[in-house]
């Protein structure tokens, strides 16, 4: 098992912890960091993952904001050590069709679901290289390939989280940091369970193996891509949706 230490944007979020948890159970000291002002969530998280206590940590920061990014890096650099893994999980969504969005509706999304994974790639890539080790997982979204109505901003986002992450792949693949994708598709989530239920019945519909993913099984491909095993994939997106958008 690994010891090295992983940090987890949106940690506390429902699929965010469950990255949390499989990685911990890989051995990794994990830290979650997310939000600071949702107390009610953070302490549903932290009973969650009670059995991992010494191996799971919470930060808060702004994932927005690049120099609260930096801070709270160094933070868990001082506490922890290195980052070895990073794993982009903080999104959010504001829905509507193009023709009703704001200006404010787009930036929201573009800022929290693109710019965030440039702020925190950024702050760790350098010390990586320098290590000769890293692992970047950015979690995308099926809608980034197949694009979904009212979602011109969550969809523009995804997509260019994937094309940021092959070119990353590119830049740091022989310095032994690797760069990585994975595009769940729905899940059994907060975010998915809040669709009226007429709504996600037809979605379940036109998913092959008939129901919705399960958190686990976005986090177990996220625990595979951040091992040390898994150097020779890189600038790979993996799809995991059921088979509800499939290519090659």
């Amino acid at each position: 098992m690994s010891k090295r230490i992983a940090l987890v944007t949106g940690g506390i979020g429902g699929l965010g912890t469950e990255i949390c948890k499989h990685l911990a159970r890989s051995g990794r000291t994990v830290v979650a960091a997310d939000l600071g002002s949702r107390p009610e969530r953070l302490a549903e998280f932290k009973q969650e993952t009670a059995e991992f206590a010494d191996r799971i940590f919470f930060e808060p920061f702004n994932v927005a904001d690049f120099d609260d990014c930096a801070a709270m890096i160094k933070r868990v650099e001082s506490a922890h050590g290195p980052i070895d893994i990073l794993v982009n999980a903080a999104g959010i969504t504001r829905d509507t069709s193009l023709r009703k969005m704001s200006p404010q509706q787009w930036v929201d999304v573009l800022k929290i679901n693109l710019d965030g994974v440039f702020n925190m790639c950024r702050n760790v890539v350098e010390s990586m290289s320098e290590r000769g080790f890293g692992r970047i997982v950015n979690i995308s979204s099926v809608n980034g390939q197949t694009g979904q109505f009212g979602q011109t901003n969550y969809s523009a986002a995804k997509a260019g989280m994937h094309g940021f992450t092959m070119a990353l792949a590119r830049e740091v693949a022989r310095k032994g940091v690797t760069a990585n994708s994975v595009s769940p598709g729905y899940c059994r989530t907060a975010l998915v369970q809040a669709i009226p239920e007429t709504v996600r019945n037809q979605i379940v519909a036109g998913i092959p193996v008939g129901r919705l993913g399960e958190p686990s099984e976005i986090a177990r491909v996220v625990d595979f891509l951040a091992a040390d095993e898994s150097g020779f994939i890189t600038g790979a997106n993996i799809p995991v949706n059921g088979g509800y958008f499939m290519d090659f």
